[in-house]
C-alpha cells in the first residue's frame, strides 16, 4: 500500500474473466435479471443501463448457492464509470463495503467495455465508496481514501 495524497494506493492482480450465461437462480438470488455475467475467482453480474443498484435486496442464501467465491452487481452510471457492490455470504459477510477484490473483476470488465484504463468506481453498498482505478492489464490499482471501522486497545 502507498499513499499519495489523500489517498491510499493498492495494488492487485486482475482477474481474467470468462463469459457465462445468465440463469434463473441468479436472478432469483439478485432480485433483478443481469444482462451478463462473468466468472473470475468471483461471479460478475452486470446489470442493464438504469438498474437501481443501491436498492437491490438479494436473497443471501440463494446468493450462496451461487458459482463464485463472491458475487458481485454491477451496472453503468451517470456520474462514475460504474457502479457496484459485492456480497460474500459464502464468507460469513453478507455485504462488503468497498471491495478490493471485487473491483479486481469489475475493473477488467469496464477498461474494455468502456475503451479506457482510467476509471472511477462508485461502491454502493450502505457505507459506500469512491475508488480511483487504474487498470495495467494483468495488475489493477485501486486508491481511495481510508474509513476508520474499528479501534481498538491490547494490553500485554
Amino acid at each position: 500500500m502507498t499513499k499519495k495524497d489523500d489517498l491510499y494506493e493498492m495494488n492487485f492482480p486482475s482477474y481474467e474473466l470468462k463469459q457465462v450465461p445468465v440463469t434463473e437462480e441468479m436472478t432469483t438470488a439478485f432480485g433483478e435479471q443481469p444482462a451478463e455475467a462473468y466468472m473470475g475467482r468471483d461471479l460478475l453480474c452486470v446489470f442493464p443501463d438504469g438498474t437501481d443498484i443501491e436498492n437491490l435486496n438479494p436473497n443471501m442464501d440463494k446468493l450462496s448457492q451461487l458459482d463464485g467465491l463472491l458475487q458481485h452487481a454491477t451496472v453503468a452510471s451517470d456520474k462514475y464509470d460504474c457502479a457496484s457492490r459485492s456480497f460474500a455470504p459464502k464468507l460469513a459477510v453478507p455485504e462488503d463495503p468497498v471491495c478490493g477484490s471485487g473491483h479486481c473483476h469489475i475493473v477488467p470488465y469496464w477498461a474494455k467495455r468502456l475503451g479506457k484504463n482510467q476509471l472511477t468506481a462508485y461502491q454502493a453498498s450502505p457505507r459506500s465508496g469512491i475508488l480511483y482505478c487504474d487498470y495495467q492489464g494483468d495488475r489493477t490499482l485501486l486508491s481511495g481514501k481510508a474509513v476508520l471501522y474499528s479501534e481498538s486497545e491490547t494490553f500485554i
